[in-house]
Parts: structure tokens; C-alpha cells; sequence
């Protein structure tokens, strides 16, 4: 199938409309777990040995980071947890 099909991607996105709303917020939480779950392994390989607190801050920076207010927040939490 050639997702670039209009009328293959209509019938994907009629599939997806159709299903319940707590299906679809499921699927949506599962992939955020898993983008989470694969950026807290790329720090890990990229950085080593850091504690739980600083792999949460971190993970949370690439997540949430491109928020001026945001990064500011969670740089303190990282120089809290690093210091």
C-alpha cells in the first residue's frame, strides 16, 4: 500500500476516527512512553552514569526544552540534581 494514496490515507484516517476515544488516548500514551523510553536510552548511551533524578531532568529538556519557561524550569531541577 502506498501511503501517499490519497484513498489509502483517507480509509486510515476514517479507521482511526472510528475508534473509541479511550483507544485512541491509549495509543497516543503508549507512544509517548516510547519516544520516552527511546530518548532516556540515547542520553544513557550518549552520557553514562547518570543518576535516576538527572536522566528525568534530562529526558524532560529534550521533551519539553523548546519552551523558553519550560528549559528555565528544568535547567534549575538539573543543576539542583547535578550539584
Amino acid at each position: 500500500m502506498d501511503m501517499a494514496d490519497p484513498s489509502v490515507e483517507a480509509r486510515f484516517r476514517a479507521a482511526q476516527d472510528a475508534l473509541p476515544a479511550h483507544v485512541r488516548v491509549a495509543r497516543a500514551a503508549a507512544m509517548f512512553l516510547w519516544a520516552r523510553d527511546l530518548i532516556r536510552r540515547e542520553i544513557r548511551a550518549r552520557q553514562g552514569g547518570l543518576s535516576v533524578e538527572q536522566l528525568k531532568w534530562e529526558t524532560a529538556m529534550r521533551l519539553y526544552g523548546a519552551d523558553a519557561a519550560s528549559r528555565r524550569l528544568i535547567q534549575r531541577m538539573l543543576d539542583h540534581v547535578s550539584g
